[in-house]
């Protein structure tokens, strides 16, 4: 006889010590991630500065945040870490708590930086599942060949070449950025 194995809940994930990994909780399985390179960093940088300046120029009612912990499904528990998201300030709870996840506080546009060793698959199955989930825009920037994917929840992707400037329609209309500027270190 086989014992099924005990599935963690985003409570349980708080709580465990810090030892300096990523985690991620997928359907209750514990994910661990290696700290993300150097690479990786500019490019979060840099898609934060552009956005973060797009809403603070036109003041839109957005945060911001990255490497947050986002808990979008419960029972099995999923909580994904963005490594850049924005969110409406009209979903934010008032008042917003001090520790913890909020449970269905959705971005509505997530950024994912794909190192190049990173899976496809995993990669895929982590887009869907912030589609499945509500988000309206995921944006994966793929640090080996320098392209931007845009993944739009009407079920439209679009490829953006070095050449080629993003949008951020549909949850920014009026944005665009040069890619070859995300990738200007």
């Amino acid at each position: 006889m086989t014992t099924a194995k005990k599935l963690m809940t985003a409570e349980e994930l708080l709580m465990l010590p810090d030892d300096g990994k990523r985690h991620e909780l997928v359907k209750g399985e514990l994910i661990e991630m290696p700290p993300p390179g150097l690479m990786h960093g500019l490019v979060v940088d840099a898609f934060g500065w552009l956005l973060g300046s797009f809403i603070r120029l036109n003041d839109l009612p957005f945060i911001s945040t990255s490497e947050a912990g986002i808990f979008i499904e419960r029972e099995p528990d999923t909580v994904l870490a963005a490594d850049f998201a924005l969110i409406s300030r009209e979903r934010i709870p008032e008042p917003l708590p001090d520790r913890g996840y909020v449970f269905g506080l959705v971005p509505s546009l997530v950024v994912e930086v794909l190192s190049p060793d990173y899976p496809a698959s995993v990669a895929n199955a982590k887009t869907q599942m912030w589609l499945d989930a509500g988000v309206r825009l995921v944006l994966t920037a793929h640090i080996a060949d320098k392209t931007i994917v845009a993944h739009r929840d009407d079920g439209t992707v679009q490829r953006f070449g070095v050449n080629d400037t993003v949008t951020g329609a549909p949850v920014l209309p009026g944005f665009t950025c040069a890619v070859a500027d995300i990738f200007a270190y």
